[in-house]
């Protein structure tokens, strides 16, 4: 009669492990359904080729934008700022590097871009279209 009861208690432990597992599935499934329903909202992609550069640091006091570039830039170039909270064009008159004036810069420059609006960090800057 001892094994009966042993096996008794083992069966309620499996029992009440299996219901503990079964609820962790369905909390699961939850969670899945209301990630997917999040990714529904899709952006539209911005083509590489109109991407210019990337805005990496704004200063507020002299409006000017230090801009990392992918692609070269020249004055009188006109310009499309864009992100989060951003979006103006405007045309590029005043650049400089290392507090030197230039009329063009290249891929990988780091430039000084004085802006007629506020930027942020992480906007693009995109040629318009």
């Amino acid at each position: 009669m001892a094994t009966r009861k042993t096996k008794k208690k083992v069966k309620t432990k499996k029992s009440r492990v299996r219901k503990k597992t079964s609820k962790k599935k369905s909390i699961r499934k939850k969670v899945k359904t209301r990630k997917k329903a999040k990714k529904g909202s899709k952006k539209k992609a911005i083509p590489a080729s109109r991407i210019i550069g990337v805005v990496t640091h704004y200063f507020p006091h002299v409006q000017a934008a230090v801009v990392k570039l992918k692609k070269p830039l020249a004055l009188g170039d006109t310009v499309l700022v864009k992100g989060a909270t951003t979006h103006f064009e405007q045309r590029v008159e005043s650049m400089q590097i290392d507090h030197v004036s230039i009329q063009k810069a290249k891929k990988g420059d780091e430039i000084g871009l004085q802006v007629k609006d506020r930027v942020r960090g992480n906007d693009l800057v995109l040629f318009p279209g």
